[in-house]
C-alpha cells in the first residue's frame, strides 16, 4: 500500500494552535463505520453515543516538561534539548555528584559534539549537561547534574517547558503545563500528550458513569517517535518506535470481563490502541502486562480487543492515521477527514475529536 494513499489537503488555518478556551467543548465528529453515517456534535455529548456496559479504556501517562533551553559554556550559542527518553543510568560521580543520562534530541545538531558543555537555567534553578554520544538523525545521549545536590528530576520540572508538538508555532505558556495534560494524568514518562483525552472533564467523566459505562486505566508513554514522519514509499516499510507500557491488574481485569461478556472496549487514543492491541489474549484471557510495544497498526491490522476508538484527527500519511484507516476502513476515514476539512473541524493535538463506534 502506498503512503501517498493517505495524502489528504489540509488548511494550515485549520490546524489548532491553541485549546478550545474551555476544556470539553470541542466538537465531535461521530462515524458508525458500519452503517457509514456521520453524526457532528460537541465532546461534551459523548455520552449520548456510548451505552451502559461499554468499557472505556484511558491512557494515564503524565506529560512532563521535557524540552530544556540554554546555552553552550563557555561560547555562550543557544542550545535546545528535548529529552527522549532516560537511559536509567542515575549515577554519582565526584566530579559531577548525582547525575541523569538521558537521550535526547539537541539543536544545533552540527556543533553538539561529545565532550560540549551545556547549561540550562530558569527561576534560579540551573542544570548542567555533558553531552556524551552522538547518534543520527541529532539524537545525543547526554549526562545532566545540578549544583548543591539539588534533585535532577525536580529540576527538570521547574525549569522545563511543555514539549509542545512542532505543528504549533508557539513557545509554550503557562497555561500549557494545565491545558497539554490530561485531567487523570497520573504516570509520568511522555514527550507528547495522549491528546484524545485533553477533552475530557471531570464532570463528562461523572456523566459517563452514571449511564454505566465503565473505565479503566492503562499507561503508555508516548515517545517522540509519535510524530515520526513515514520516509519510505510503501506503508509495510515503515518502522515504528518502540513505546513502554504497563497493563495493571485492575485493568487486565477489567478488560478480561469486558471481552468475556462480549461488551463494547472503547480506547481513548491511539496510544491506548496501540497498547491494548500489544497485549497477548490467552483463553480470553487478559494478564498484567509490563512491556515495549512495536507494533505497528494498519490497513489489514485484526483488532482483538478494541471495538471503539475516541481519536482527534492526525497528520496526512501519518502513522496514527494509518492507525485509525486500519480500524474504519482507509476509504471510509479520507472521506471522514475529507468531510471534516469542509466543515472546518479544528485538527492535531488540541484540535477536535471523533469517536468511530
Amino acid at each position: 500500500m502506498n503512503v501517498s494513499d493517505f495524502d489528504f489537503e489540509l488548511p494550515e488555518d485549520l490546524i489548532a494552535q491553541y485549546p478550545p478556551a474551555e476544556r470539553g467543548q470541542s466538537r465531535l465528529l461521530v462515524l458508525a463505520r458500519e452503517a457509514g453515517t456521520v453524526e457532528h456534535t460537541t465532546f461534551d455529548r459523548l455520552p449520548d453515543s456510548l451505552r451502559a456496559g461499554d468499557l472505556l479504556v484511558l491512557n494515564d501517562t503524565r506529560v512532563f516538561p521535557a524540552r530544556l533551553l540554554g546555552h553552550r559554556v563557555p561560547s555562550g550559542g543557544a542550545v535546545e534539548c528535548l529529552l527522549i527518553r532516560d537511559s536509567g543510568l542515575g549515577t554519582r560521580d565526584s566530579g559531577v555528584g548525582s547525575s541523569q543520562e538521558w537521550e535526547a534530541l539537541m539543536h544545533p545538531g552540527q556543533k553538539l559534539k561529545p565532550g560540549a558543555q551545556v547549561l540550562f537555567e530558569r527561576d534560579g534553578r540551573c542544570l548542567h549537561g555533558e553531552v556524551l554520544e552522538r547518534h543520527f538523525h541529532g539524537r545525543r545521549t547526554i549526562r545532566l547534574w545540578t549544583d548543591g545536590g539539588q534533585d535532577v528530576t525536580e529540576t527538570i520540572e521547574r525549569i522545563g517547558h511543555m514539549p509542545l508538538p512542532p505543528y504549533i508555532r508557539r513557545s509554550d505558556e503557562p497555561s500549557d503545563r494545565e491545558r497539554y495534560q490530561t485531567v487523570y494524568a497520573r504516570e509520568g514518562g511522555s514527550v507528547a500528550a495522549p491528546t484524545a483525552g485533553l477533552h475530557f472533564t471531570p464532570r463528562l467523566l461523572d456523566a459517563l458513569a452514571s449511564k454505566g459505562v465503565e473505565r479503566t486505566t492503562i499507561t503508555l508513554h508516548v515517545g517522540y517517535g509519535t510524530f515520526k514522519p513515514v520516509r519510505v514509499g510503501h506503508v509495510e516499510e515503515h518502522v515504528v518506535d518502540a513505546e513502554h507500557y504497563t497493563v495493571t491488574p485492575a485493568a487486565a481485569d477489567a478488560l478480561t470481563r469486558a471481552l468475556g461478556e462480549g461488551r463494547r472496549i472503547v480506547a481513548v487514543g491511539t496510544t491506548t490502541t496501540r497498547a491494548l492491541e500489544s497485549i497477548t489474549v490467552e483463553d480470553e484471557t487478559i494478564n498484567p502486562t509490563t512491556a515495549e510495544t512495536r507494533v505497528f497498526i494498519r490497513p489489514g491490522h485484526r483488532f482483538r480487543l478494541v471495538s471503539g476508538l475516541v481519536t482527534n484527527f492526525h497528520l496526512p500519511r501519518s502513522s496514527l492515521l494509518m492507525l485509525v484507516a486500519a480500524f474504519a476502513g482507509r476509504e471510509q476515514i479520507m472521506a471522514v477527514y475529507r468531510e471534516a476539512v469542509a466543515t472546518r473541524y479544528r485538527f492535531y493535538s488540541y484540535g477536535d475529536a471523533m469517536l468511530i463506534i
